[in-house]
């Protein structure tokens, strides 16, 4: 008997929508496993996020253990004249300025031509450069025959380190080279060049016809350039640059405009209580955004039975249970041993709390003190480093609480996809199975239909002969 390619062709009965159903009903032993693995994929993700708040709680305490930030200095009172920055080579101190020239650059601009894209050189020459300072050496630029004022212009912009910048003004009467100093300062202005000599025959004509109609008219004009010059607590200064390096140890002013004739500015270089309290500040806000997070993954909503996804977790019992321990212990052997005695108190909820009054306190009056009960001493460990390596272990890459939750989350999902792909080839035999007995019977009820059919043929046949008879 021929097989059957389909199934219920045969039999007339719905054997391939019964399959599926058999199929949905043997894939539902497949659904928890699918569970467990959505749960491992959130506690991963959420392991990431205690994970990354924790780092940057970290760059926070990392800030408060450099020594350096107590001992840092910044400069006030420049107002719009200038501004100043400051390096650790600076001392404190208070001086006296008054700016009475800012730096320039020089300028020089040639003779005009009548046109800026005509050319103006017969042959191939040398364009030289010459600057007012006696060091600063003459260059030398190549410009090609038949060249133009545009291609002047350009052929001294493509030389590396010319000195100046080029560009074309026209004022007016016809078109010059105009030549700005690249720095400030009189020795490095540009003093001349022999931009004329360059010139064909018939422009240097027409140029001294210019100037012999209206004397001077047509001539090279020259703006020098200018230093800086200040004085300093009465000390006359002079700079090449607006930027002035050395005149105060460790100080860079930057000077913007010039004061009033003896009307000199304050500038103090002090103690720079700023950095240390947005420090402290920074430590409490990062911390409690630490908090925050912790809150959020292990948080449980007794209406909607909705938990966070590191609810009860270990993990994070055990990071909140040993930043607790540091920042409730002390550090011993200093002024200052607990945090309450610079402003910080730990609440009942978890998170700190900054006193900015008792910190201001700390700052302006015990600088000293404060930086070693945070970034230690000699030998002694302060508060930021006891957290540190606390923060350190825990994130320690290979063998850190949370590197290791994560790894074991990871390894639990790898076994849960193993085991789901054994199982699903598992129900795919058994679907098979059931295809090959569903094809059985299949075939069988057709037989029987065959017989049935040719029974009832042959009896339907009998009664007529009998009916004849």
């Amino acid at each position: 008997m021929a097989s059957i390619s389909s199934l219920g062709i045969g039999s007339g009965l719905d054997l391939n929508g019964l399959l599926d159903q058999l199929r949905d009903a043997e894939r539902e032993t497949l659904t928890p496993i699918v569970a467990q693995q959505e749960q491992q994929q959130s506690r991963i993700s959420a392991l990431g996020k205690l994970q990354s708040a924790m780092t940057q709680f970290d760059d926070s305490v990392e800030t408060l253990k450099d020594a350096s930030l107590y001992e840092s200095l910044s400069a006030s009172g420049g107002g719009d004249t200038l501004s100043a920055s400051v390096d650790g080579a600076a001392q404190p101190g208070s001086y006296s300025v008054e700016v009475s020239n800012l730096a320039k650059a020089g300028t020089l601009a040639t003779q005009r031509v009548e046109a800026s894209d005509t050319p103006i050189v017969d042959t191939e020459g040398t364009l030289t450069l010459d600057f007012a300072g006696s060091e600063v050496a003459p260059v030398d630029i190549q410009i090609a025959a038949d060249s133009t004022l545009e291609d002047i212009r350009d052929a001294i912009n493509a030389k590396e380190g010319a000195g100046v910048s080029a560009s074309i003004v026209n004022d007016g009467q016809g078109y010059r080279l105009a030549l700005n100093s690249s720095e400030t300062g009189v020795d490095a202005a540009i003093d001349s060049t022999n931009f004329h000599d360059l010139l064909s025959q018939g422009v240097k004509d027409a140029i001294a016809a210019d100037n012999t109609a209206e004397p001077g008219s047509n001539v090279i004009v020259a703006q020098a350039g200018q230093d800086a010059a200040l004085t300093l607590n009465g000390i006359d200064i002079t700079s090449a640059s607006n930027t002035v390096e050395g005149a105060i140890q460790g100080v860079t002013l930057s000077l913007n405009e010039t004061t009033a004739a003896g009307s000199p500015i304050t500038l103090k270089v002090e103690q720079d209580t700023l950095k240390v309290r947005e420090a402290v500040s920074g430590f409490v806000k990062s911390y409690n955004a630490l908090k925050d997070t912790i809150g959020t993954l292990t948080s449980y909503n007794s209406e909607t039975g909705q938990a966070g996804e590191l609810n009860g977790d270990r993990t994070v019992r055990t990071v909140e249970s040993r930043l607790r321990s540091v920042l409730s212990g002390g550090v011993p052997g200093g002024e200052l041993s607990m945090l309450s005695e610079v402003g910080i108190t730990l609440q009942r909820d978890g998170t700190l709390e900054l006193d900015e009054d008792a910190l201001s306190e700390q700052v302006s009056g015990n600088m000293a003190a404060l930086g070693e009960f945070f970034a230690g001493s000699g030998e002694s460990i302060g508060m930021a480093g006891q957290v540190d390596e606390a923060l350190g272990r825990m994130l320690d890459e290979e063998s850190g609480l949370v590197a290791r939750s994560i790894e074991g989350a990871e390894g639990r999902l790898e076994r849960l996809g193993e085991r789901f792909t054994r199982m699903e080839t598992s129900v795919e035999r058994t679907i098979e199975r059931y295809r090959a007995q569903f094809g059985q019977l299949d075939a069988m009820i057709a037989n029987m239909n065959q017989t049935s059919t040719y029974l009832t043929q042959q009896f339907d046949a009998l009664d007529a002969q009998l009916g004849r008879d």
